[in-house]
């Protein structure tokens, strides 16, 4: 028995999200599918993590296990010969069984791509976030800074994560900007169900002047969701990569691939 793993690409705009769902379109089940074709037998596929509707992935990574001995190409350009457009896999690589997506990972990458302009986008439509007030950076780069370290995430927690704990620890929100597009980079341990999503809605009421800065202290030290703000749409979230130990030897950093993400 080898095991594999795969780093993978998609758009989320096609997709009901990672996770399997009967009767929906989901990544999980197509890369099932096209990885159980080029084996000639059904392997189940492990995740990192689980994405949400909507949401995009530049390097998220799996591992499946089988008795077939294939070349390595054949599980990246023949996976994806059955795979759809919105889906691609990078690269493939055998890695001892001691490895697992998602319990090896020590650290998980997202960017959040958002869009500050008057007029909503149309090329990058489901691509991009969006907001058409003008935003204080400043305000948003102060109240970012109060969110690193470790805390307890609960009011930043959608009601069906299934999460074991809270506490998270946040390494890095970091904002950056080119022209009218903003790019906000979060990385930490683990992330709740909608914890991105979550903390930009909360991040861009300050931006937007609603709140003061320190105003995230409280919406933290609250634990409680329903003091927050709505969730923020998914469309200009990419999951950019994930951390390994050095010893399996995966390139999984995040990169840019296309530029800006």
């Amino acid at each position: 028995m080898s095991r594999y793993a795969l780093a993978l690409e998609y758009d989320g705009r096609g997709f009901s999200g990672w996770q399997v769902q009967p009767q929906m379109p989901t990544v999980q089940a197509a890369l099932a599918q096209a990885v159980s074709r080029m084996a000639g037998h059904p392997v189940r596929i492990f995740a990192a993590g689980r994405t949400d509707a909507g949401v995009h992935a530049c390097r998220q990574v799996v591992h499946f296990d089988t008795e077939v001995q294939r070349p390595l190409t054949a599980w990246v350009r023949g996976v994806n010969s059955f795979l759809p457009p919105g889906v691609v896999v990078l690269w493939a690589k055998v890695v001892p069984d001691t490895f697992h997506s998602r319990f090896s990972a020590y650290a998980r990458h997202y960017r959040y791509l958002l869009l500050s302009h008057p007029v909503r986008p149309a090329l990058w439509a489901g691509r991009v976030g969006w907001v058409h007030q003008p935003l204080d950076l400043d305000a948003f780069t102060q109240a970012a800074a109060l969110l690193l370290g470790t805390h307890d995430f609960s009011s930043f927690r959608a009601a069906e994560c299934q999460a074991k704990t809270p506490v998270k620890t946040l390494h890095r929100l970091e904002l950056s900007q080119q022209g009218n597009l903003l790019m906000v980079d979060f990385s930490a341990d683990a992330f709740l169900h909608h914890m991105v999503r979550n903390l930009m809605g909360a991040l861009l009421c300050v931006a937007k002047g609603s709140e003061k800065p320190e105003w995230i202290t409280s919406l933290v030290a609250a634990r409680n969701r329903t003091v927050a703000p709505p969730t923020f749409m998914p469309d200009g979230l990419y999951l950019t990569g994930v951390s390994y130990p050095a010893e399996f030897g995966l390139d999984t950093e995040p990169s840019e691939r296309h530029g800006l993400i």
